[in-house]
C-alpha cells in the first residue's frame, strides 16, 4: 500500500518509564515496513540501549548512534537491517556513552542522511524531559504518546504533550504542529471493572488527543521481548493484532477499536440483541 513520498519522523514517547514505549517503537517499526515501507528506528536511549535486544539483533551491533553522531563510523556501517523484514532498519544506541553525547547538529545531521532514502523514521525516546527524549521529539512530524491507566502515567503523558507543543522546532519556526496520537498499553477491561485501573473514557478526558490504540494487557509482549521478535509478529495475540491495528489507524486506515471490554460483553451484548429480535 506504498504511498508514502516525504519522509515522516515519529517519536514515541511518554513521561514515564516502563509503559512499552522501546515494545512500541519496534511493533510500530515491524508494521510500517511490512507495509512495504523502508523504516529506520533508532534508540535515543543512550546508556541503556534496548531496542537491540527487543529487536533481536543485539549480538549484531558494531557501531551506534554516538559513533555515527562523533563521526566513528557511516551510517552504512552502524545501521542493522532487520531479520525479519528488509524494508526495516535498527540504529542502536549506545551502552558506554553519557546523555550529552547526542548533540542537536548531530542528531539533524543523521536524519537528514536517512531522510534520503527512508519513507519513515521511529524514533525511541527515553522517558521523560532529559536531553535525549527532547532531542527525540524534537525534529518530529508525528508523536505516539504512550501511557499505562494509571494516574501518574496518564498525569506524565500530559505533561509531555506541553512539550510537545512547545519545545519541537515545528513549535519553534511557528509551523503546524505535530499531531498528536495517543496510544494506551497494558489495558485490562476486567481491571477497569473493578476500578483497579483507569478507563478509557477517564484516560481520554484528562490527555484529549486522538486515540490511536489500546493494547491489551497480554503475557504474548514479555514473551516477545524475551525472545527477541517484537510482538506485532505474534499474529495470534491479542497484543500483536491490536499494534497491527493501530499501525492501519496510523495510515489512515478505518479499523474498529478492539480489546476495550471484556470479550464476554461482545456475546452477552449479540445474545440479548437476538432476543429482542425473537420477542
Amino acid at each position: 500500500m506504498k504511498e508514502q513520498t516525504v519522509t515522516k519522523i515519529i517519536v514515541i514517547t511518554s513521561g514515564k518509564g516502563g509503559v512499552g514505549k522501546t515494545t512500541t517503537s519496534a511493533s510500530f517499526a515491524v508494521g510500517l515496513a511490512s507495509r512495504g515501507f523502508k523504516t529506520a528506528v533508532i534508540d535515543f536511549d543512550i546508556g541503556l540501549r534496548n531496542l537491540d535486544l527487543i529487536m533481536g539483533c543485539e549480538r549484531r551491533v558494531v557501531y551506534d548512534f554516538v559513533n555515527v553522531i562523533r563521526g566513528e563510523a557511516n551510517l552504512n556501517q552502524a545501521l542493522i537491517r532487520d531479520k525479519h523484514i528488509k524494508d526495516l532498519f535498527i540504529l542502536p544506541a549506545s551502552q558506554t556513552r553519557d546523555k550529552d553525547a547526542l548533540t542537536l547538529e548531530g542528531v539533524s545531521t543523521v536524519l537528514d542522511e536517512l531522510s534520503k532514502t527512508f519513507d519513515y523514521i521511529v524514533c525511541d525516546s527515553p522517558a521523560g524531559i532529559e536531553r535525549g527524549a527532547q532531542l527525540a521529539m524534537y525534529f518530529a512530524d508525528s508523536a505516539i504518546v504512550v501511557t499505562n491507566p494509571e494516574v501518574s502515567s496518564v498525569r506524565d503523558s500530559d505533561r509531555m504533550l506541553g512539550l510537545l507543543s512547545s519545545k519541537t522546532r515545528r513549535a519553534e519556526e511557528g509551523r503546524e504542529p505535530l499531531t498528536e496520537h495517543l496510544l494506551l498499553t497494558r489495558y485490562s477491561p476486567k481491571r477497569v471493572a473493578r476500578g483497579d485501573m483507569l478507563s478509557l473514557s477517564d484516560v481520554n478526558e484528562i490527555l484529549a488527543i486522538p486515540l490511536l490504540g489500546v493494547i491489551p494487557e497480554s503475557q504474548a509482549v514479555l514473551r516477545a521481548s524475551n525472545s527477541g521478535d517484537p510482538v506485532i509478529l505474534d499474529k495470534e495475540s491479542d497484543a500483536g493484532q491490536a499494534y497491527m491495528d493501530a499501525v492501519g489507524r496510523f495510515l489512515g486506515e478505518n479499523i474498529p477499536h478492539r480489546f476495550i471490554e471484556e470479550k464476554g460483553n461482545w456475546l452477552k451484548r449479540l445474545l440479548n440483541f437476538k432476543e429482542k429480535e425473537t420477542v
